[in-house]
């Protein structure tokens, strides 16, 4: 009875942890895929979104004058993507492999 109340403790802590890892790595990958970067050069000023993948630039200053234009790269955003869940997914997995070797 007692073992088996540790196993059921031990999933249970298992499953919080991978939890709580999951959540926060969306809040991360929410960050990482919408953070913006500004470029103040002289003759073009730009914020480019998304890491390690730039997906989307907005152009707010060229050399001709002032300027509201966006660039969007759909291909790039859904790489952004697959390098973030891709990486949330194999952690998870080791984090459920280990765990499960402690049980």
């Amino acid at each position: 009875m007692h073992s088996e109340n540790m196993k059921f403790r031990s999933k249970m802590a298992s499953n919080a942890l991978t939890v709580s890892f999951m959540a926060i790595w969306a809040v991360l990958t929410i960050l990482a895929v919408t953070w913006g970067v500004m470029y103040d050069w002289p003759d073009f000023v730009h914020v480019n979104y998304g890491f390690p993948f730039v997906w989307a630039t907005h152009t707010l200053n060229t050399i001709a004058g002032p300027a509201d234009i966006w660039q969007v790269n759909l291909q790039a955003l859904l790489m952004d993507l697959a390098f973030w869940l891709g990486t949330m997914a194999i952690a998870v997995a080791l984090i459920l492999q280990i765990s499960s070797r402690k049980a």
